[in-house]
């Protein structure tokens, strides 16, 4: 019985292993970075719209609009 614990946590260890080389990997490629890289100027022009009361384009906010457009 403490053969089959070792094998199954030795599988555990090497399943995480493998996970955490794969995660690596994708982070650190170009595709991951650009992604990243909008995903952030998009939070913080959502924050800085927020703040500002009004869009960037120049748009009304639906708090703005009229009430048959809200529903």
């Amino acid at each position: 019985m403490e053969l089959r614990n070792w094998t199954v946590k030795g599988l555990i260890v090497l399943a995480l292993a493998l996970y955490a080389l794969a995660l690596a990997g994708i982070v650190n490629t170009d595709a991951y970075s650009h992604a990243a890289g909008k995903e952030a100027r998009g939070v913080h022009a959502l924050v800085n719209e927020v703040l500002a009361g009004q869009p960037a384009g120049g748009t009304a906010l639906l708090a703005d609009a009229p009430e048959a457009a809200k529903r």
